[in-house]
């Protein structure tokens, strides 16, 4: 396989990616790990189709995009995963077209795949609440572990907006956490009175001795002044999760599903939960409102006439 990084790769695909690459960078300002995902699939693209001995975008036509689809279907059967990489193309191949790169956009008839609704899994409050009321010893990383937890729970952030929250951007005075997200879109997020003396407690007790005389513009550290990576963090939950006795696999990310299943159904409205999720489309957000079947049967009992 002609790899992008092997020199007899045809150098306008691979002048092509850089160049959209930095645009994404530069000009959309997206994260990290979208940049990274849409790089690997646009990647995954051109190296099949230099494969296939093409050398030039005007030589691509339907037949060999749906080859390429048809292939990453096969290897990765998730209907999430080709809408995605369909999209990153469609997204690629248009940034080129609109800056004269190329004369036709191959993409442009090519549809995005069907991939139902995927309700998100949430822990119950139940289980919230047994992870929070985790007692473990008062080792300085433990304090920050439950910190983090409590932190994530309390604001919905994304675990990359978590880990790698600035020391700044914590305001335990007012309440509040200021928060970079996607597309570099700030917000901010309130948290409770608990959460402002738990965070209190790990910048007084915990993380002074986890950093020691290093220094760090970082809320959360690790022993060498850095952030905690996402799979060290998915990996503490875990751990959390199982010595209380809660049988399901917690995840960063199912946190943030139950902050926001949590307050829907006790009553917050759609708008404001977005807000604080960082959702750039409310149609992100209405998903949970599938999900709490439990209360959707209590209302229908209670107003329904019939009932």
């Amino acid at each position: 396989m002609r790899l992008l990084t092997d020199p007899q790769f045809p150098k306008v695909f691979k002048a092509s990616h850089d160049r959209f690459i930095h645009f994404l960078i530069s000009e959309r300002r997206l994260a990290e790990n979208s940049v990274s995902a849409y790089s690997a699939d646009i990647t995954l693209f051109l190296e099949f189709i230099a494969e296939k001995e093409r050398s030039d975008f005007e030589s691509i036509d339907l037949i060999l995009i749906y080859a390429f689809l048809e292939k990453s279907r096969v290897q990765s059967p998730s209907p999430r995963s080709s809408a995605r990489r369909v999209s990153a193309l469609k997204t690629f191949f248009a940034f080129l077209y609109d800056r004269n790169l190329i004369e036709e956009n191959p993409f442009l008839h090519v549809a995005l795949p069907r991939t139902g609704l995927t309700l998100p899994k949430a822990p119950s409050e139940a289980e919230v609440e047994q992870l929070l009321n985790y007692k473990a010893t008062n080792k300085p990383l433990n304090i920050r572990n439950n910190c983090m937890v409590y932190l994530l729970y309390a604001t919905g952030m994304r675990v990359s907006e978590l880990i790698n929250l600035p020391l700044s951007s914590c305001n335990i005075e007012a309440g509040f956490v200021r928060v970079f997200g996607k597309a570099n879109k700030e917000r901010l997020v309130p948290f409770n009175e608990a959460a402002k003396a738990i965070i209190q407690n790990y910048l007084t007790t915990a993380r002074p001795l986890i950093i020691k005389k290093r220094t760090s513009n970082y809320l959360f550290v690790t022993g060498r002044g850095t952030p905690m990576t996402r799979l060290r963090f998915w990996q503490i939950i875990r751990d959390m999760a199982r010595s209380v006795g809660i049988q399901k696999d917690i995840s960063p990310h199912m946190l943030r599903h139950a902050f926001a299943t949590h307050l829907l159904s006790n009553g917050a409205d759609l708008r404001s939960v977005q807000m604080m999720l960082g959702h750039a489309d409310i149609a992100t957000t209405q998903i949970y409102t599938h999900v709490d079947q439990k209360r959707l049967k209590a209302v229908h009992k209670k107003f329904h006439p019939r009932g």
